[in-house]
């Protein structure tokens, strides 16, 4: 019988999650299997991964050939490392320890470099958070002022509207001031008309008197 190590989908619409299986390579992908070996969250940045390694080897002892998935998921856990090493304690090029000393020490390198990653992403999310709020505020300042300068401008046409209110009733003085005047000028002609009138009767007058008394 051909097993295959390899990934039985779960989960929610458009959310994956992953059973990582050893089943018969004749089954469906979702149906029944021999072991479930661990599970696989995409969902996730870094994706979860929980895994058992030493049951994964065992199948790869057995062998069991993964999909190109599940290849790649026991390489990133290190499954595939453990089995290399343990061929080579079988063939005698190393001993159990070396091979258990080099794994760990590949392990720990890995957790360091997902660690590394995890504090690169936290940077980074920080960073982008960060540059959020920084847009956000120059967007309210743009809005503060924008608001500020349609409330100046406001200001100024409503001023317009009451000077241009104000203008008509300006006007009507000044042309009754203007009627005025003209109603002066046109009875000022009989004023001095009447003065003039007096001016010359006045000396006709005293020649009569002159007359009479010589």
């Amino acid at each position: 019988m051909s097993v295959k190590i390899r990934l039985q989908r779960h989960g929610k619409k458009q959310k994956p999650f992953y059973w990582i299986v050893a089943a018969d390579a004749r089954s469906k992908r979702d149906g029944r299997f021999l072991e479930k070996l661990g599970t696989y969250n995409p969902n996730t940045n870094p994706a979860t991964i929980d895994l058992n390694i030493d049951q994964a080897v065992q199948w790869l002892h057995n062998g069991a050939q993964p999909t190109d998935t599940a290849r790649a998921i026991l390489s990133y856990k290190g499954a595939l490392m453990k089995h290399h090493l343990d061929g080579g304690v079988r063939k005698g090029a190393l001993t159990q320890e070396q091979a258990d000393a080099k794994l760990a020490q590949w392990l720990e390198d890995k957790a360091g470099k997902v660690t590394a990653k995890k504090e690169g992403l936290s940077k980074a999310q920080e960073a982008a958070r960060v540059k959020a709020l920084k847009a956000e505020k120059e967007a309210n300042d743009k809005r503060a002022a924008a608001a500020v300068e349609a409330a100046k401008v406001e200001e100024v046409a409503e001023e317009v509207a009451v000077e241009e209110t104000e203008a008509p009733e300006v006007v009507a003085e000044v042309a009754v001031e203007e009627t005025v005047a003209e109603v002066a000028v046109e009875e000022a002609p009989e004023v001095v008309a009447e003065e003039a009138t007096a001016v010359e009767e006045t000396p006709a007058a005293e020649e009569t008197s002159e007359e009479k008394e010589a």
